[in-house]
């Protein structure tokens, strides 16, 4: 059970936060628990989907924002993300179990997105404090400055809603996907 109150429908929500939740709703077709609990903080409600907007149509695809989020999800043990961008890899951006499983030990099936979810795996668990080897490994695979920044940027934006859903033990509402199990 949440730690926090989360809004049960959109009109529960502070008046603030309100349109932001009817566009994640038009977009989405619901608006699952996380968008609901940041709610409360309309800033941060704000500051959530416009790193979210601005990154979506970054240089990366849509499939290695996918692989990112399956991998911080699983290094920073936060089941109700990685229920969701579980069924978001599956639904949307048509990853196949195997990628999926991959993915969540830090890698990928595809070469190059390799490069890119293992750097992010690392910058996740080093808290940034990664070698120029592995920064040279990502920069080698065909990623270039620009895409490294992103990379890195979907890594603090995955490694905060995973601590905003950790922090407040956040209802899972997808298919629920525990980290440390078998994909």
């Amino acid at each position: 059970m949440s730690r926090f109150p989360i809004p049960a429908t959109i009109a529960d929500a502070p008046a603030a936060s309100r349109a932001m939740l009817e566009a994640v709703n038009k977009q989405v077709g619901f608006v699952p628990n996380l968008f609901r609990l940041v709610s409360l903080s309309p800033a941060a409600l704000e500051g959530y989907l416009g790193l979210s907007a601005a990154l979506a149509k970054g240089a990366l695809p849509a499939k290695t924002r996918e692989r990112i989020a399956l991998a911080v999800a699983e290094v920073n043990g936060c089941d109700y993300c990685l229920s969701a961008h579980t069924h978001l890899a599956k639904a949307v951006a048509k990853l196949d179990d195997s990628e999926i499983a991959a993915n969540r030990r830090g890698h990928s099936n595809d070469p190059k997105a390799d490069a890119a979810v293992a750097f992010a795996a690392k910058v996740a668990r080093e808290r940034g404090h990664v070698g120029e080897a592995a920064l040279q490994a990502v920069k080698l695979a065909g990623y270039d400055d620009a895409q490294v920044i992103e990379i890195v940027l979907h890594v603090a934006l995955n490694t905060w809603t995973n601590s905003v859903n950790s922090v407040a033990a956040t209802d899972i509402d997808f298919p629920v996907v525990a980290v440390g199990e078998a994909a």
